[in-house]
């Protein structure tokens, strides 16, 4: 006797169908493993954009985390869904490019509101007095010293959307996305080693009478090294998990 579907969907035993389905054709399992894909993506999405406002960074910690839960859970139930470590990785990039353009585009074109120059000059009293130092004194707006200025012109035009792009499709497994996401993780380095020293070139104005000098420093090192920890694995991964 042939049994309807969705009558032996009910008891049947282990995958290829969420909640361990066996029955479910091949149709069933790919709508099913992109319905889920796409609702852990919603929360994992909005996790990451709150925590790359600074402000609202803690409330979006726990919309990530569960965005992470619900990705796991799809992958134990044996859907068809994206590698955890890929999705680490994309989201990783596009946070820390989010991080890193809304202070640097704060500062290039918002510098006289009230929330600029609060958060800004308290930064850089903790950590970094070159925000502090000669404050919208220049010909444009914001911290005073022009290799600071340099750097977010460049890279808040170039290199950041570069890499939320890239990450975007390699989120979406596309080969492309891949092959970019090492080329801008290995921007990356550049930016590391520019930045790095541009402040040490001003090391007597950034780090004097701040309440974190030493510390301070290490800080900005630690935080832009983390983007590029993604390079051995890029170079390692099997490409043929990703399609044209």
């Amino acid at each position: 006797m042939n049994m309807p579907t969705f009558t032996r969907r009910r008891g049947a035993g282990k995958a290829p169908g969420a909640n361990g389905n066996a029955s479910v054709t091949y149709d069933e399992h790919h709508d099913e493993s992109r319905r889920a894909q796409r609702r852990a993506d919603r929360w994992l999405t909005t996790g990451t954009a709150l925590m790359g406002t600074f402000i609202f960074g803690f409330i979006g910690l726990p919309f990530f985390l569960r965005g992470v839960w619900l990705q796991r859970k799809a992958q134990r139930d044996g859907l068809s869904v994206r590698p955890i470590i890929v999705t680490l990785i994309g989201y990783l990039v596009i946070l820390d490019a989010f991080l890193n353009s809304i202070g640097w585009v704060l500062d290039l074109f918002a510098s006289h509101t009230l929330v600029t120059r609060v958060f800004f000059t308290a930064w850089g009293n903790f950590v970094d007095a070159g925000y502090f130092w000669h404050y919208n004194e220049l010909g444009i707006g914001g911290a005073g010293a022009p290799g600071e200025k340099g750097w977010e012109v460049a890279l808040i035009l170039t290199v950041f959307p570069m890499r939320v792009a890239a990450a975007i499709a390699f989120l979406q497994m596309k080969r492309w996305g891949h092959q970019w996401l090492i080329v801008t993780c290995w921007f990356g380095v550049v930016i590391w080693i520019g930045y790095v020293v541009n402040m040490t070139m001003y090391a007597d104005v950034r780090f004097d009478g701040v309440v974190l000098p030493v510390t301070g420093w290490w800080l900005y090192d630690i935080f832009y090294i983390t983007p590029f920890l993604a390079i051995p694995y890029l170079h390692t991964v099997n490409r043929e998990i990703f399609s044209d």
